[in-house]
């Protein structure tokens, strides 16, 4: 038996409480419903992934860091040290760091190893990457969700590292809302305006040099290889009808990405927060989706995404264990 959106919101309206009055949790526990399709929806073995690729843009000094720094933070990551590995100690998420192209290569029993190269090409001149790339990382995605899946793992987030990578993102958003560089490119994690300046022009000649509408072509000429994997992660974990947790801006543009490709997955998705990116916000708007949280963050690896796991717990919880009227005997 498939239960209608009405029985699901008539079973929240009849809670102990005023119809509405937990707000965007009455959301989250309708969209669960609705896609989970039983008496009881559950979170079960809630999985982090850390998609870390290095960018060939990077070289051109528009970040606050060298390429160099993916790698050490990757090394962070897999050490326990970064802000992602206390937040996921803390809210009970399990934490997956995935090298998808780094510059120096990373040998760690706890490392996933989906590597596409060391790094992709420098994307105000040449394409990011082969196709041929894309459909790897496709195809690694989607194996690394399904494993977790059939594990028993029904929600991921979401979470990414890579110097430059904002340039990557903001050029994605730029050539499919048809949008000029200017207007999508923002600071990063905090570079000044003479950076930013030239961040944005070479952003603007990777989209003058790409013009295309095509979400693959896109993808090959002006992505990262995490970007590409996160997209094939979304589009596997959708297919497997997961919950898929959306972190910050990087994130978003590969979701929107997935869209394009698929604009069905869009039920599965649940946008964490909105970002400080400048662009992050106006994709939340083409999109048409509200962020959960709106904390002024703008770090990455997935933190966001992180922070939103207790708001999907109680929303679970309220669902399943919250008295209703009628159990008290009262009618309306």
């Amino acid at each position: 038996m498939l239960f209608t959106d009405e029985q699901i919101q008539k079973k929240i309206d009849l809670k102990t409480k005023p119809v509405g009055a937990l707000g965007q949790l009455e959301t989250l526990a309708l969209q669960i419903a609705r896609i989970q399709q039983t008496e009881k929806i559950t979170i079960n073995s809630p999985s982090m992934l850390i998609f870390a690729g290095d960018h060939g843009i990077a070289k051109h000094g528009i970040s606050i860091a060298p390429s160099e720094v993916t790698t050490q933070m990757v090394q962070n990551f897999l050490y326990g040290g970064a802000a992602i590995n206390c937040l996921s100690r803390t809210l009970g998420w399990h934490l997956n760091i995935i090298d998808c192209g780094i510059l120096t290569q990373i040998n760690h029993p706890e490392l996933i190893n989906q590597r596409l190269g060391d790094c992709t090409d420098d994307i105000s001149c040449s394409p990011a990457m082969t196709l041929e790339q894309v459909e790897t990382g496709f195809k690694y995605s989607e194996s690394l969700i399904d494993k977790l899946h059939s594990k028993g793992c029904n929600t991921i987030g979401l979470g990414e590292m890579g110097i430059g990578n904002t340039s990557a993102a903001a050029g994605i958003c730029a050539a499919i809302l048809k949008k000029p560089a200017s207007e999508l490119v923002g600071k990063g994690t905090g570079i000044n305006d003479e950076q930013l300046i030239l961040k944005s022009n070479l952003i603007q000649k990777a989209i003058d040099r790409t013009d295309s509408q095509d979400a693959i072509e896109v993808l090959q000429n002006l992505g990262g290889f995490e970007i590409v994997q996160l997209v094939g992660a979304i589009l596997a974990a959708a297919n497997n009808k997961m919950l898929i947790i959306i972190d910050g801006f990087i994130v978003t543009s590969a979701a929107l990405v997935a869209l394009k490709l698929n604009p069905d997955i869009k039920q599965f998705l649940i946008f964490a927060h909105s970002s400080q990116e400048q662009a992050h916000k106006k994709v939340l708007k083409h999109l048409n989706v509200e962020a959960l949280l709106d904390l002024n963050l703008r770090l990455g690896e997935g933190s966001g995404a992180a922070l939103a796991l207790p708001l999907l717990q109680s929303s679970v919880s309220f669902y399943n264990d919250m008295a209703s009227l009628s159990d008290l005997g009262i009618e309306i």
